[in-house]
């Protein structure tokens, strides 16, 4: 069969609509807050377009930029040096909400964590690729396979952001899932991690809070439960169809960054379970574009690459409407495409390129 000649139409416009949807969503959720803190409601809507220009036309470039020029020794191991550097750099410039997270330049500011994720994607893509007959060889194949993960995690929750790191996690999972590591690895894995997130989470003051208003939050509803509750309020009051466009109350100083982590809980209550199952339905379209895309690319590296790219979008998805609906402990994920945020938005977008380049190359 010949090779396709174009991307994929369905990933592309899913892509472009969800973008779309963010776009309109940020101003909604930002617009009273703008105003209030920066004198105009576009604020943020204005510098969210910025980005998502800037990550459009990265994504249009790796469209057309064949996804093979990547697996190069060079670049792998350039993009990792790099990432590398930036997540020490942060910890040497100054704290912005009492964390190490962000590089500040020219009025924009930049988060090296979401580098990181790419870094992961391309280093097990390349390094699994001519090792799939040997994944459970834990000394040549898996140790080295997780060792630049496990040093990105470790950078990362200094910062301190858990959640980044456990999505991080999540992505090598998958990824030496499909490579055909056994299970019981994984399974090692976990049990290995519960004894670190024990002290990361119950010896650390807020993340304990975060886990007790998740199983309690009414026991405490002004203070630590405040965020979830006033996010299931949010969710509750949208009904059926939505109190419509612009016209949420909780986001009006109720709800905690409406804009960012819990623009979901704006959605839902002003587009309602239609809007919600909308976009619900838009990322499962993702999910089984990307998913198609890793099954019909005979290139090994190819398939690892299409499985890091949508694991990562999918993931982070699933946790930020996780997190807005109760069902998770409050973590500092964006929705991928939707919700306020540069670098994350940009990164994505440039991922996504990367993905519809390998459809081009597929059966």
């Amino acid at each position: 069969m010949a090779k396709r000649v174009s991307v994929d139409s369905w990933l592309f416009t899913v892509t472009l609509i969800l973008v779309f949807i963010g776009l309109v969503m940020v101003f909604s959720a930002s617009a009273v807050m703008a105003k209030e803190r920066y004198g105009s409601g576009y604020y943020f809507l204005l510098r969210q377009v910025g980005w998502a220009a800037g990550g459009l036309a990265a994504m249009v470039v790796a469209m057309k930029v064949d996804y093979r020029r990547y697996k190069h020794p060079g670049v792998v191991f350039s993009v990792l040096g790099l990432t590398t550097l930036m997540l020490i750099s942060v910890f040497f410039l100054d704290r912005a909400h009492n964390t190490h997270r962000w590089i500040h330049f020219s009025g924009f500011s930049f988060q090296p964590s979401e580098v990181a994720k790419i870094a992961i994607i391309l280093f097990l893509a390349f390094f699994l690729e001519s090792r799939i007959n040997a994944m459970n060889d834990w000394r040549n194949t898996l140790l080295p396979a997780v060792l630049p993960t496990l040093m990105f995690l470790g950078l990362i929750v200094f910062q301190p952001d858990l959640g980044t790191a456990i999505a991080c996690a999540a992505i090598t999972a998958c990824m030496l899932f499909v490579a055909g590591l056994d299970l019981r690895w994984l399974g090692y894995a976990g049990l290995a991690s519960l004894l670190p997130l024990y002290f990361l989470i119950f010896h650390v003051a807020y993340r304990r809070d975060r886990i007790l208003a998740f199983l309690n939050p009414y026991s405490d509803p002004q203070g630590k439960g405040f965020h979830i509750i006033q996010s299931l309020i949010a969710v509750s009051t949208g009904g059926i169809t939505g109190m419509g466009f612009m016209e949420g109350k909780q986001k009006l100083f109720y709800l905690p960054e409406p804009h960012t982590d819990f623009i979901f809980a704006v959605t839902a209550e002003e587009l309602g379970l239609l809007g919600s199952l909308v976009l619900l339905l838009l990322f499962g379209i993702f999910l089984w574009r990307g998913v198609r895309t890793a099954l019909r690319t005979q290139d090994m590296f190819g398939r690892l690459l299409a499985v890091g790219i949508t694991s990562m979008v999918v993931v982070q998805a699933f946790i930020n409407m996780s997190v807005v609906l109760g069902l998770m402990p409050t973590k500092g994920i964006p929705l991928p495409f939707v919700s306020y945020g540069g670098s994350s938005l940009f990164v994505t977008l440039a991922c996504v390129g990367v993905l519809l380049n390998i459809t081009k190359q597929t059966d």
